[in-house]
């Protein structure tokens, strides 16, 4: 592994929070969440600069007992952690409750997920900490919402998916639903957290006041459907919303690989059927859409796939060029050298106590004229407790 990019980011994490930097430098951030959607929503703000402080029960966030084949930490959680500090409190014991409310009084921006319920019962709720400090954004994370019918049930990436009709459009027609892995509608919702607490932080600057933020995963999973989530009035409901290409787009087997291809447009079309070969196709009107393409997808695909035969996935790319838009089917573990990713500096190194040295996603956004923060570590259970504990009860702010 090169020397020179193991060496790019501090190793101290106190050394990136010593100059802080980013568009939101300044901006502190108290993080109650747990699992993927609230913490990694809250990471985003840490790589734009915001000072974030992860709060964890006794116990710490579920995520850190998740399946990992790092010996030490959770692989899941050191990924949606990253450059925040940790601290431990039980909010059921008077002083740590008590502990949090000082926090509040300083902070910026909250952000849980419980469910609507429960922030009441733990005395957290919006009303109480907003009369603490009226500029407080405060973003509660949930399944379903505030309000309605199942308000209170605990919501899961994959449960949503299936609920939503993401799965059923998933799987191959006609086929049985399929589950999209990669919690694809946590890490939406993340992103929609940073979006609507970064909108409010806004606001608040014309207002001078904070106010509640609402993210759910049923928002989110509907939200990243809106193309297909459109009913006009004297249509029939049950109308056709599969956007995909009749199979002419998509997956395709090679030689060696597979590799996705997309030609939806007639100049993608023509050349792929020069580049496979498959010159006759181009010529005929009877394939000269999409529309027309998906209808005789049965002629089109299997002569596709024996030109296909011919060469790799990784020749095909190449072949291909800017052309036909198209990537061969690569692993997860192949984009930590891929030149673009590191040519953009989205993957750096991060040191941590236990683990020690590890690649991992750097940076979210770009930023030109204020760049954000070197990332550090995510936290190990309760490491700032005793300082941030300290700096509370002396008043002075719990750098």
């Amino acid at each position: 592994m090169d020397t020179q990019r193991m060496d790019a980011f501090p190793p101290d994490p106190g050394a990136a929070r010593a100059n802080p930097s980013g568009p939101l430098a300044g901006v502190r951030v108290l993080d109650l969440s747990a699992y993927i959607a609230g913490p990694y929503g809250c990471a985003l703000l840490a790589d734009q600069g915001a000072d974030v402080i992860k709060i964890e029960p006794p116990d710490g966030d579920n995520l850190r007992q998740y399946p990992s084949t790092l010996p030490s930490e959770s692989r899941a959680f050191l990924g949606v952690n990253r450059s925040k500090r940790g601290i431990v409190l039980d909010l059921k014991q008077a002083a740590d409750h008590a502990v949090l409310l000082k926090l509040v009084r300083d902070a910026d921006v909250l952000v849980h997920n419980f469910r609507p319920s429960v922030p009441q019962r733990l005395g957290i709720d919006f009303e109480r900490l907003s009369l603490i400090n009226p500029r407080l954004i405060y973003c509660a994370v949930t399944g379903y919402g505030e309000t309605g019918p199942m308000k209170d049930k605990a919501g899961y990436d994959q449960v949503l998916q299936t609920m939503t009709g993401m799965c059923a459009l998933q799987g191959r027609r006609g086929g049985p639903p399929e589950i999209i892995y990669g919690s694809v509608v946590d890490y939406y919702t993340a992103a929609l957290l940073a979006a609507g607490v970064s909108s409010a932080l806004f606001e608040r600057e014309r207002s001078g006041l904070g106010q509640f933020v609402g993210v759910s995963l049923l928002r989110s999973a509907l939200t990243m459907q809106s193309a297909r989530m459109i009913w006009a009035e004297g249509e029939s409901l049950d109308i056709g919303r599969d956007m995909r290409s009749g199979g002419v787009t998509g997956i395709h087997p090679t030689r060696d690989g597979h590799i996705y291809i997309s030609a939806n447009t007639p100049r993608f079309w023509k050349a792929l059927c020069e580049k496979t070969g498959l010159d006759d196709f181009a010529a005929q009107a009877r394939y000269d859409s999409v529309r027309k393409r998906a209808e005789h997808a049965a002629e089109i695909v299997p002569r596709l796939h024996e030109a296909l035969a011919q060469r790799g996935a990784m020749e095909w790319e190449t072949l291909f060029g800017d052309e036909v838009p198209c990537a061969a089917a690569r692993r997860i573990e192949d984009m930590f050298e891929h030149p673009q990713v590191l040519a953009e500096g989205i993957v750096g190194t991060i040191e941590h106590p236990r683990v020690g040295r590890y690649r991992a996603v750097a940076q979210s956004i770009k930023f030109g004229r204020t760049p954000g923060p070197a990332p550090f570590a995510a936290p190990m259970l309760g490491q700032d407790t005793e300082a941030v504990r300290a700096a509370v009860e002396a008043g002075t702010d719990a750098d």
